[in-house]
């Protein structure tokens, strides 16, 4: 019997990435990469140059139709495999990025009458400027003492679904009225490939507010915020909610022609990014946390019961594993961090520096940085340039670092920097321990474990343990083809369940960090500090950092 393969579709937030994956063993034959042609619109709208506000992050449509077009036939070529060997796609995608789309599932940005309007563009999951609305949903919520706060540790983030779309009834009606609906990145990436609409029980649980057995929010909920809101999850919101593991539908013949795939393969529900990379590591029992960490970092955690959590994104029955609940919570800012200390800190001597040595900016600092002992710089810094996600929830804060003298060394910064993110998983860890919910086990996987050692050293001396880093350097487009697996099923190569699907196609970690004890002792003296400085700027004194932020936007206004 020939073998069979899946294909794993991973939307970044720059870039797509397509896997193409050997499903009795796990075997990677191939990847690529195709990086979005608009990147992120954070500043500006490409076509005609309509400026953005402070806290946008929109995104084009078409970049994720681009990997298709790019990346799906590339994998068939490189890999010498057989399209008609191929028996299932899965996908998954950055949460939560929504976009309005007309009755025909076109993106309204398409359309020349939108085109320079940019509510009509895809809200990237980084897109903060629905705090307004995610302020006055919180509060009443809490008024009325709504249920599913406390499924989401106490606050909704502008993150997510409803805040975004609250944003574009108020900002731009004329986009409210013409959207036939309001989709995830992954459903319509699932509509685009099968023509047939679902929405995603991931998605739809983390980002939209729904529960497996309440369903969403209430009609009567939606029109004490806004009577225009009233029937949202009747018009705008409406889609049948689809568990993760089952099949969306089939390619079509269209799509089939577009990516070199067999018409009629399986095309798993989509769901997001980060819970994909939970089975990939093989992450499948209670009290397993994985960390996928890039740009952002997500905490997924699995346990077998449900609690509420302060600051958690979420906890969903069978949302990542089914049987199980899934935890999330995160950090908005890590990757970026570093990216921006490189590309804004950084003096000029820097860059000679590492040029001559020949090394990026990056592996420079590593490299200076990993020569001091932990507290020797006397810095401490808050991980908050992109606000606090857990477990605050106010995307309003802003990053801080403590301990400047004139001697101060831009690895120093870089390292303070490193030590930040870690202090703020070791908080959100504190949080599900201090909740109830244990965590035994840490996996990490994405693109910094794997070029970054020290500051995965840096994460286990910090949480005082061992760090397992994912076999594959492309672990979450693993998982989604894990789940394009099961949509396949038994009867066409592939298998049952997700589980069944762990057990075959992961392997061992590559590579684990236990903590050092003596760097313990010091990080838990800083962590200390890390908390005392969290909670004044977070909580008893959160004013200061919001203060700056509005003086910010009355004055670029």
């Amino acid at each position: 019997m020939d073998s069979k393969y899946v294909i794993g579709i991973d939307y970044g937030t720059l870039s797509g990435r397509v896997l193409l994956v050997e499903v009795a063993s796990g075997r990677e034959l191939a990847v690529h990469e195709t990086y979005y042609p608009h990147t992120v619109m954070d500043e500006k709208l490409p076509n005609n140059g309509t400026p953005l506000e402070e806290d946008w992050a929109l995104q084009h449509p078409d970049d994720y139709l681009e990997v298709l077009r790019r990346s799906v036939p590339e994998v068939l070529r490189l890999s010498g495999v057989k399209a008609e060997d191929v028996i299932g796609v899965g996908i998954d995608f950055t949460s939560c990025t929504m976009l309005p789309i007309d009755a025909h599932g076109v993106p309204l940005c398409f359309k020349t009458e939108f085109s320079e309007n940019p509510h009509a563009y895809v809200k990237l999951w980084k897109h903060h400027a629905a705090q307004e609305e995610a302020d006055r949903l919180n509060e009443a919520a809490e008024a009325q003492g709504q249920a599913f706060l406390k499924r989401y540790g106490g606050k909704i983030s502008s993150e997510w679904m409803l805040p975004k779309l609250w944003q574009i009834l108020n900002e731009a009606p004329e986009i409210y009225e013409r959207m036939d609906r309001f989709v995830d990145g992954a459903d319509w990436i699932v509509l685009q490939l099968t023509g047939q609409f679902v929405r995603s029980s991931c998605t739809a649980g983390y980002k939209a507010l729904w529960h497996k057995e309440d369903g969403y929010p209430d009609a009567e909920f939606l029109r004490s915020l806004d009577p225009r809101l009233e029937d949202l999850f009747e018009t705008r919101m409406r889609g049948h909610v689809s568990p993760i593991g089952s099949k969306a539908g089939e390619l079509t013949s269209a799509m089939a022609k577009i990516t070199g795939l067999v018409e009629g393969t399986a095309v798993a529900v989509g769901l997001i990014d980060a819970h994909a990379a939970v089975p990939g590591v093989g992450a499948v029992k209670p009290g397993q946390l994985v960390m996928a960490m890039g740009t952002s970092l997500c905490h997924m955690l699995l346990a077998d019961k449900e609690i509420h959590a302060e600051g958690i994104c979420g906890v969903v029955e069978d949302g990542i594993i089914p049987g199980l609940f899934g935890y999330e919570a995160g950090q908005p800012a890590v990757g970026d961090i570093f990216g921006w200390y490189v590309e804004q800190g950084v003096p000029a001597y820097v860059h000679e520096l590492a040029k001559a040595e020949g090394l990026s900016m990056h592996q420079w600092l590593e490299k200076k940085a990993a020569a001091y002992e932990p507290g020797e710089s006397g810095l401490l810094a808050l991980d908050w340039w992109n606000g606090n996600r857990s477990v605050l929830v106010e995307a309003n804060l802003s990053g801080l670092i403590v301990g400047y003298n004139l001697l101060t060394k831009p690895e120093e910064i870089y390292r303070a920097l490193l030590e930040a993110t870690a202090f703020g998983t070791r908080r959100v860890i504190d949080a599900f321990q201090e909740s109830g919910v244990e965590v035994t086990e840490i996996y990490a996987c994405g693109g910094l474990p794997e070029r970054n050692r020290l500051l995965m050293q840096i994460f286990a001396d910090v949480t005082g343990r061992e760090i397992r880093i994912a076999a594959s350097s492309q672990n979450t487009a693993l998982g989604a083809a894990m789940f394009g697996a099961v949509a396949a099923g038994s009867a066409r190569g592939g298998y049952d369940t997700i589980v069944e699907a762990a057990e075959s196609m992961v392997k061992p970690e590559k590579a684990t960090y236990l903590p050092k004890p003596e760097n313990v002792v010091v990080y838990n003296r800083l962590y200390h500090q890390y908390c005392t400085l969290h909670d004044y700027f977070g909580r008893t004194h959160l004013g200061i950092m919001k203060e700056l932020k509005a003086l910010k936007l009355e004055k670029s206004s």
